[in-house]
């Protein structure tokens, strides 16, 4: 749907590419989130089992935080929102 009611211009699906500048932003921020949450706790325990369950957590985190990025901002780029400027973060008519 385009808006108006009718289907969308183009019925093509458009091949979703890998982003290095959100993906490497969202394996930082992972990072950040997870190093500072469990290392404290876990640096005195460090084994390679347990940097293998880190590891595979913080894998597990780039991939969802890419993930929700891809999906929110490819959603504007598909629809076209940021070309006409009508983006509102709250939903708000102010």
């Amino acid at each position: 749907m385009d808006g108006s009611g009718g289907p969308a211009r183009s019925g093509r699906l458009s091949v979703m590419t890998i982003d290095p500048f959100r993906l490497a932003e969202a394996t930082v921020g992972a990072g950040i989130a997870l190093g500072s949450a469990t290392l404290p706790v876990a640096w005195h325990a460090l084994s390679p089992g347990l940097a293998g369950v880190l590891a595979a957590v913080w894998i597990m985190l780039t991939s969802g935080v890419y993930a929700l990025h891809a999906v929110t901002f490819d959603c504007f780029r598909f629809t076209g929102q940021h070309r006409r400027g009508k983006i509102s973060f709250t939903r708000s008519e102010e």
